[in-house]
């Protein structure tokens, strides 16, 4: 059974290690930019360091050459596994704002490290450090114990405050970041509690769950920071999806009042998308904006009559009500692009003033942008739907007429 559990826990090292490092490297650039989120990066990427020095083909490797190379690979290793509990609690002190705490996490990092190059230099001579499940720690027990009390003191404070803010935090990427990092934590907490056991009592029944307990931390470290990239790739790909059903209503509006676009648009909905005019992050919101200053243009060529034939079509063409003002909006909307298209006259009375859904005018005085997103999707869909093309208000009003 301990056998099982170690070689199921070994077999996560790799995976570990190598989702540790894509993190990384995916989120080294928003870290450099953003000194807020420096800490958790440098932890993160300190402990991928430490951890790839430990997986069981590097240290078998490191055992098979001479003691001093052992002994430098675990040495290393040591020192970059307390660089970085450091900067878990400078991480933390970041994320509290705790002035004195930050200074305290680069003093208590620079202080745990001297110590243990110390003690490592007093001991007698050794190989890689470690402690065997018989005899006594190497180098030293005085070495092992500063070690663990780095890692047990900044896991504990991190846990804390990782659980603490994450219930206080608004929003979700933030919370599950949080959770995520905290939760990675506390299993190499008590990775490092077993690892006191086995150093002051000699217990050695929770050992078997050590590789476990590291790798898991790792791929939940991993995770944590890779929420804001993954709720970055859920927004973007949610983006292209609102831009992609709006293209056609949008085009069409567009190619009917061409001095509402920002920029020119191009020649296809693909290559739209594939290199939006705008910053990708506001590919949407233009969209939106110039689709709704298009609707309010269109207004004035709105026959009178033709939005109540409108919602009149809608009704009995077995629209359900829920888009039942969006379908009648895109009849409307398909009339007037081409009363100005044809050169018609503008509409100035009021009968024939267009009344904007409450999607609309709510959006319009700086409400909900993504509940207008919504409701424009459904007219985009209605637009183009069979029902809404067959849309003829002369036909409608002969018919209400016999």
């Amino acid at each position: 059974m301990a056998s099982d559990l170690i070689a199921f826990g070994d077999a996560l090292a790799v995976p570990s290690v190598i989702g540790l490092w894509i993190a990384v490297l995916l989120r080294a650039p928003g870290a450099l930019r953003a000194p807020h989120q420096r800490g958790l990066w440098l932890a993160v990427a300190t402990a991928a360091a430490a951890m790839t020095l430990n997986l069981p083909d590097v240290v078998a490797y490191a055992m098979g050459r001479d003691p001093g190379y052992a002994h430098t690979i675990g040495l290393v290793r040591n020192l970059i596994g307390v660089l970085s509990a450091g900067a878990v609690l400078y991480f933390v002190a970041a994320a509290t704002r705790g002035r004195r705490l930050q200074i305290a996490s680069g003093a208590g990092t620079v202080l745990w490290l001297s110590v243990l190059v110390v003690l490592d230099t007093a001991a007698p001579a050794h190989g890689t450090h470690t402690i065997p499940p018989v005899g006594d720690p190497v180098p030293s027990l005085a070495y092992w114990l500063v070690l663990i009390s780095a890692h047990l003191l900044a896991n504990t404070i991190c846990v804390y405050v990782c659980w603490r803010y994450s219930r206080r935090a608004e929003s979700r990427g933030l919370a599950a970041g949080l959770l995520l990092f905290g939760l990675g934590t506390g299993l190499a907490g008590v990775f490092w509690f077993v690892y006191l056991l086995k150093a002051l009592f000699g217990f050695t029944w929770a050992m078997p769950a050590n590789p476990l307990l590291m790798n898991v931390h790792g791929l939940l470290r991993a995770a944590a920071i890779l929420v804001p990239t993954l709720f970055t790739f859920r927004r973007t790909a949610s983006d292209i999806a609102t831009a992609w059903r709006l293209w056609p209503l949008w085009r069409d509006l567009v190619h009917a009042v061409p001095h509402v676009a920002l920029n020119k648009p191009r020649a296809g909905r693909v290559l739209e998308l594939l290199w939006p005019p705008v910053p990708r992050n506001l590919l949407v919101y233009r969209k939106v904006i110039e689709t709704r200053d298009a609707i309010l243009i269109l207004g004035e060529y709105v026959a009178p009559g033709v939005p109540e034939l409108a919602r009149s079509h809608v009704a009995g063409s077995g629209v359900p009500e829920p888009r039942a003002s969006a379908a009648a909006l895109a009849c409307v909307l398909k009339e007037a692009r081409q009363a100005k298209l044809a050169g018609g006259p503008q509409q100035r009375s009021e009968e024939s003033a267009l009344e904007l859904p409450a999607a609309l005018q709510t959006s319009a005085e700086g409400g909900d942008l993504e509940g207008e997103a919504r409701f424009l999707v459904d007219v985009a869909r209605a637009y183009t739907s069979p029902a809404i093309t067959g849309f003829t208000p002369l036909d409608s009003q002969e018919a209400k007429v016999s």
